[in-house]
This record gives structure tokens, sequence and C-alpha cells, in this order.
């Protein structure tokens, strides 16, 4: 499932670090993208609970948050912990 550009424009804009959507390689902006996509999954196979590929694709995605936030908590705590906060997760 591929997010549309203008949703991912809205997405890098509102949590890059900078406030620019062109800003697509910092760690806020690619935690908030992994998000978007693990809650559009989440909703996905909660209709379709026997759809084994996309679990799999999930747990990859939410593995790879994992990683960029335990990066992001041991460089900058306060960033961490404002990203947590803004985008409703919780460690």
């Amino acid at each position: 499932m591929s997010v549309a550009k203008e949703v991912k424009k809205d997405i890098f804009k509102s949590n890059s670090l900078d406030k620019s959507e062109t800003n697509t390689g910092s760690v806020e902006s690619q935690v908030a993208l992994f998000t978007h996509r693990i809650n559009e999954i989440t909703q996905h196979l909660a209709v379709n609970k026997k759809d084994n590929s996309s679990r799999l694709g999930l747990l990859k995605l939410v593995g790879k948050r994992r990683r960029l936030l335990d990066y992001l908590a041991k460089k900058d705590i306060v960033r961490y912990r404002a990203l947590i906060a803004s985008l409703k997760i919780r460690k």
C-alpha cells in the first residue's frame, strides 16, 4: 500500500525537524511516515485477518520504526520524547 504524494508532503511538513516538506530524511519524518503506514496496514489487517504477507510487512515496518526510535533516543532524548508524544506512540 502506497501513500499519496499529498499525504506524504503533509506528513513531512508537520513532523520534520525544520518544518519543511522537502526534508524527507530526518528521523522524525521517517518515523512519522512509518507510523502512518503502520496504522493503514493495521486497519487493513482488522478486515483481512488471513493476509499473512501484509502481516509480515507490518512486522518489518514496526522493526524499522523501533530501530529509528532507538537511534533517536541515544542521540537526543528531548527530540525522542517530543516525537513519541506528538505521534501518540508508546515505548
